[in-house]
């Protein structure tokens, strides 16, 4: 998968937290993870989706896994979308296109699908840390 968010810095190990996912799925290291049902993670791959944290670890399909650790505190660079411009200080949201962000509206409060605050501004297509606190 493209644009993986990166590591630059885990508070309290990270805070992983273990989630159940299918034993068919492929996420790998890096990937924002999506709530897809209870107590359940998938890989981000729509708008306006209730975030839990980012996957700590590659998880490889049909390896007989059904958990995966997901990180919830950090700092960790994360793609913008093309149309994604964030502001500094300001609250990211998962964008429309997997696994990048984009900046969060009242909805995506309301909704859990903000990522977490950014650190710097992120222009278009742009890579830049973002404080995830889930």
């Amino acid at each position: 998968m493209a644009n993986e968010a990166t590591i630059i810095e885990l508070f309290n190990g990270g805070k992983p937290i273990r989630y159940t996912c299918a034993d068919g799925a492929t996420i790998a290291k890096g990937t924002l993870l999506q709530l897809s049902a209870d107590k359940t993670v998938s890989a981000h791959s729509a708008a306006d989706q209730p975030i839990a944290g980012i996957a700590a670890a590659e998880k490889v399909a049909n390896d007989g896994a059904t958990t995966i650790a997901v990180y919830t505190d950090g700092i960790f660079n994360i793609t913008a979308a093309a149309a994604g411009v964030t502001t500094r200080g300001h609250m990211c949201a998962c964008s429309a296109t997997a696994n990048m962000i984009t900046a969060a509206d009242a909805n995506d409060l309301l909704q859990n699908s903000t990522v977490g605050m950014c650190l710097y501004a992120h222009a278009n297509d742009a890579t830049q840390p973002v404080r995830i606190l889930k």
